[in-house]
């Protein structure tokens, strides 16, 4: 397939943003999106809860995290382009709305298929991100949008929100009952979010301005889904698996880590957890910001050698090679292992290098689809869960095939060399062969469309 590797030059100049409308819009979806993203991966810390409640093994407990994030992707491709048709505002009180439901009810779940109905319907609030990036993309011009989409992505921090305020929460409250028969442990949690979500709809309705912007308004399902045929779009969706859907996949999985190979209690795993949650989300910004300044390649390019780096000692086996001798004896060689301190070091500049990754990544989108920002963003993004999806399952198939817990680091590693190859061959090597001069140029916007091709 051919495409051209530079962003559209004959485009619809880019709304500016209106001051405080857009900066309304930026903070009340920020907030939403924190709140939302939280109960999305609120499993992460109730599952190990559920998981001895219920007497499941560690692949059933990864079906009920994978099911969660499964649900919060495979819309996010719908939920974009309608976002981009109606406007952001009706799309995420809707939803804030909607995903209170089933929230409440997993309160009530006693068995393991109705848990995972609910984990499923629950995901359906992961969705809201890309409503979030259409909706911010509309009120902000090209010169903002990368910080703008940044702020906005940074609500990922709230993977941390359960992490911090659910081990005391269950651990104060079990055995209690509380008004209306809600019983206190886990299932007050997913309550609290309920009601949460619910005032959330209220107040994004009375604070964002009531005329909203939208990127393709009256405009054909037809025509928005045409920037999906661009290599270039699939690529980038990779590069977002391995930058949020293993953030969202680590995000879920890490607590249990720590409690299943560092002895830690929960509540402990889970503040060690947040330390990674929280570069990997807050950097967000600043990746914005930087890729606004150097490019958004440039930026990818250091992501994955740090990826690449902290990925490739955190999958090395604790351990060491023993030697048989034809005399009978043995000798030990290359011992390895890493204690909890060096680990939680390697994991925080894992998620510092995701943080600013995951900007980059939705960088491009509006400067090479500024009218399709819906539906390619939705697109990216809903593979990037997907990916989320994918991988806790495959962590726990591949922890059960090896024998080594940090199998799950070599699943990781093997992701991030895919894709960074991909890229400098893409990037590099066929500029280097089809346009040598401008070999030193690949962030530029505003080269000959024509000197460039995409394979």
């Amino acid at each position: 397939m051919s495409t051209t590797d530079a962003p559209a030059q004959d485009v619809v100049p880019p709304i500016h943003d209106t001051g405080r409308g857009a900066n309304r819009v930026l903070a009340m979806s920020t907030i939403d999106f924190t709140v939302m993203f939280a109960v999305w991966l609120m499993f992460g810390i109730l599952g190990i809860e559920i998981q001895k409640e219920l007497l499941l093994d560690d692949v059933q407990l990864s079906w009920i995290t994978a099911l969660a994030v499964l649900n919060g992707s495979m819309w996010r491709l719908p939920a974009g382009i309608i976002a981009d048709r109606i406007g952001g505002r009706k799309v995420t009180i809707f939803m804030l709305a909607t995903t209170a439901i089933p929230a409440y009810f997993v309160s009530t779940a006693h068995s393991y298929g109705v848990l995972l109905i609910l984990a499923f319907l629950v995901g359906f609030a992961g969705n809201l991100f890309s409503v979030g990036i259409s909706w911010n993309a509309a009120w902000f011009g090209r010169e903002r949008q990368g910080f703008a989409l940044g702020l906005f992505g940074a609500g990922n921090v709230g993977a941390s929100i359960t992490k911090f305020i659910g081990p005391p929460l269950i651990a104060g409250t079990a055995g209690m009952t509380f008004a209306f028969g809600v019983q206190g442990g886990w299932r007050l949690v997913p309550v609290i979010y309920s009601v949460l979500l619910l005032a959330l709809a209220v107040i994004t309705f009375l604070v964002v301005p009531r005329h909203d912007r939208m990127a393709g308004p009256g405009k054909p399902i037809r025509e928005m889904l045409l920037p999906l045929k661009h290599l270039r779009v699939w690529r980038f969706s990779l590069y977002y698996v391995a930058v949020f859907g293993a953030y969202v996949a680590l995000s879920a999985w890490l607590p249990k880590y720590y409690v299943d190979n560092f002895g830690v209690n929960l509540y402990t795993a889970a503040l060690l957890t947040a330390l990674f949650i929280f570069p990997a989300s807050l950097l967000r910004p600043l990746g914005g910001w930087v890729s606004d300044r150097l490019g958004a390649r440039k930026v990818m390019y250091v992501t994955f050698a740090v990826m690449l780096v902290t990925t490739g000692l955190l999958m090395m086996p604790n351990g060491h090679i023993v030697i048989d001798h034809a005399n009978g004896t043995q000798t030990q060689h290359l011992a390895y292992g890493i204690n909890i301190v060096w680990f939680t070091v390697l994991v925080f500049l894992l998620g510092c290098a995701m943080g600013i990754g995951k900007a980059a990544v939705y960088k491009h989108i509006p400067e090479y689809f500024p009218d399709n920002v819906g539906s390619v963003g939705g697109l990216v993004g809903m593979l990037g869960g997907l990916g989320g999806f994918i991988l806790p399952p495959l962590f726990a198939y591949t922890k059960a095939w090896t024998g080594f817990p940090t199998s799950t680091f070599f699943v990781l590693f093997i992701l991030t060399a895919i894709c960074a190859v991909w890229m400098h061959w893409t990037i590099v090597v066929m500029l280097h062969e089809q346009s040598p001069e401008l070999a030193d140029h690949f962030d530029t916007e505003h080269i000959d469309t024509r000197s460039r091709q995409e394979v």
